[in-house]
C-alpha cells in the first residue's frame, strides 16, 4: 500500500512540473524594442497579444525591466521575446531575448 501511494505521489509530482513547464513557455510574447531608457530602467514594447498578462489585443507599452542589464542586449528596432509579470507598480520585464 505504502509503494502505491509513493507511485501515486511521483506520478502527480511529475504532472504537476511538467504543466508548470508547459504554461511557462506558453507565457512568451513576441514583440519589437520602440524605446530604450536605461536611466530609469524602462523600455517600450510594441507585441502581440500577451495572454499570460490578460492582453488579447496587440499594444506598445512601458515595462520596467527586472535587471537592467537586459536593456543593453538590445537596441530600438530589435524583435525580441519576453516574458513579463504584474505586480503593484506596474509590469516587469522577467527575462528577454533577441528573437530568432
Amino acid at each position: 500500500m505504502k509503494r502505491t501511494i509513493r507511485i501515486a505521489t511521483a506520478l502527480a509530482l511529475t504532472v504537476g512540473l511538467a504543466a508548470e513547464a508547459l504554461a511557462a513557455q506558453g507565457a512568451a510574447i513576441s514583440g519589437e524594442v520602440k524605446k530604450i531608457d536605461e536611466g530609469a530602467g524602462k523600455i517600450t514594447l510594441k507585441h502581440g497579444p500577451a495572454k499570460s498578462l490578460g492582453m488579447d489585443e496587440p499594444m506598445t507599452m512601458v515595462y520596467r525591466v527586472k535587471d537592467p542589464a537586459l536593456l543593453k542586449q538590445v537596441k530600438v528596432g530589435d524583435k525580441v521575446t519576453f516574458e513579463a509579470e504584474e505586480a503593484a507598480s506596474g509590469y516587469t520585464v522577467t527575462t528577454m531575448q533577441k528573437a530568432k
